[in-house]
């Protein structure tokens, strides 16, 4: 079991973020690997394990032997410290394998709880609710400051605001955030890597996390229409 007093990382915030408390379901389920898997990678760049390089066109590597600990983040720093990749193949490499544990994750943490549920009177089937710890509005409430009040975000509440926005589910927040031309313009520039100066100290992490971020959006809305 996950103990609590670990980080979680930035595709647990993610996933959490896209539950749905009023349904029970996450957002997005159909392009949902793209976003987890560029949580992932953004992951790494924010911690510098990874960077971009422009030889042979735009690729990911890592940037030492320092390798992460957690279990995700460790397995997509190996499959791309074994040589330089594309961001769209180490997401289609990656993404399919990590809602499952990572859902596991916030319920061991309990961010979200299984219950019972009555189907058809006889029928019992497991369902998902929001957890008590109030997690899920904490993070809501970061990213509502960014978009809503223009409070200058930290680079893991820009890199989620741009995840959320780019993976087409930002409208589906709309009663805690309103979808209106404000909200859109401005994760429209968290999804460019337009954060602030105080988002991230170094601005090639803001680069290489919007070029990350960029091609996790151009997997979930391109590549399944093809």
């Amino acid at each position: 079991m996950l103990h609590s007093e670990e980080e979680p990382t930035l595709a647990e915030d993610l996933l959490l973020l896209l539950f749905q408390p009023s349904s029970g379901t996450i957002a997005g389920e159909n392009t949902l690997y793209y976003a987890l898997g560029g949580a992932v990678l953004a992951d790494l760049a924010l911690h510098d394990h990874v960077t971009v390089t422009q030889s042979f066109g735009t690729k990911l590597e890592t940037t030492s032997d320092r390798f992460p600990a957690d279990p995700s983040l460790r397995s997509a720093w190996d499959y791309i410290d074994e040589k330089p990749r594309r961001v769209q193949t180490v997401l289609a490499a990656i993404g399919p394998a990590l809602r499952g544990p990572l859902l596991e994750r916030l319920v061991d943490r309990g961010d979200l709880v299984r219950v019972d549920r009555k189907t058809l009177v006889v029928f019992t089937t497991k369902a998902l609710q929001e957890g008590s710890n109030g997690r899920r509005a904490a993070l809501l409430a970061s990213v509502r400051e960014a978009l809503v009040d223009g409070v200058e975000p930290t680079a893991r509440v820009a890199a989620l605001a741009a995840l959320i926005s780019g993976s087409g589910t930002l409208p589906q927040f709309h009663r805690e955030i309103p979808w209106d031309s404000t909200v859109i313009s401005r994760a429209k520039e968290f999804e460019q890597g337009n954060w602030g100066a105080g988002a991230a100290a170094e601005a090639v992490t803001r680069t290489v996390t919007a070029t990350i971020v960029s091609n996790a959006i151009v997997a979930a809305t391109v590549l399944p229409q093809q």
